[in-house]
């Protein structure tokens, strides 16, 4: 039963996230200079959708320039930023992705699923990575209040999670996975004696 009810919350996301896109279609602009795209950087209010693609490809879904949004690419990563109210919404299509970073309140999430070799993903602050995935391998971190719903089948991954972090991987397959939580150090605040001793 809580399988099938998970099964059907992730089908409503992903048709929400489907009629999202198609409703912004007309506003969308293709950025002709994406070149090639390893890693992914969204930080801000951003909505990102990861897809495979014959080729690498960026399309944004907004009046891009009125919201004075940062989509750039240098050296094979893709910077992603708006600190705006409306979410700056982007669809970004890969060949060969291997890193996905998310801080704020980013929210990334697969589209038509996302097939990768090795995959590292970090999750910060308070970012949202819903991702159906075919990968080898994974390195995932999700830190501070950070979530990740993770779908599909990877063959090996390893996951570092906070305490105060969200990870769902109820749906998610594996030949071989492992798991820590981050443990933050904590410092002592009773004062130290020290003791001097003088030579006379």
């Amino acid at each position: 039963m809580k399988t099938k009810f998970t099964t059907i919350i992730a089908t409503v996301a992903l048709l929400i996230s489907t009629i999202t896109i198609a409703q912004a279609n007309d506003d969308a602009v293709t950025l002709t200079s994406a070149g090639h795209i390893n890693k992914i950087e969204a930080s801000g209010n951003v909505e990102v959708y990861i897809t495979n693609g014959k080729e690498d490809g960026v399309k944004v879904y907004n009046d891009y320039y009125a919201q004075n949004a940062m989509v750039q690419n240098e050296d094979g990563t893709l910077r992603i930023a708006s600190y705006k109210n409306d979410a700056l919404i982007v669809l970004v299509t890969v060949t060969d992705l291997r890193a996905i970073t998310a801080n704020d309140h980013a929210i990334i999430k697969s589209y038509n699923g996302l097939s990768a070799l090795s995959l590292n993903i970090d999750l910060n602050d308070k970012a949202i990575a819903s991702l159906d995935v075919d990968a080898v391998a994974a390195n995932i971190t999700v830190n501070d209040n950070a979530r990740a719903d993770l779908y599909g089948m990877i063959q090996n991954y390893h996951i570092d999670y906070s305490a105060t972090a969200s990870v769902n991987k109820n749906e998610l397959e594996a030949y071989s996975s492992s798991e820590r939580e981050i443990v933050k150090p904590t410092f002592s605040r009773t004062p130290r004696n020290f003791r001097v001793t003088a030579a006379l």
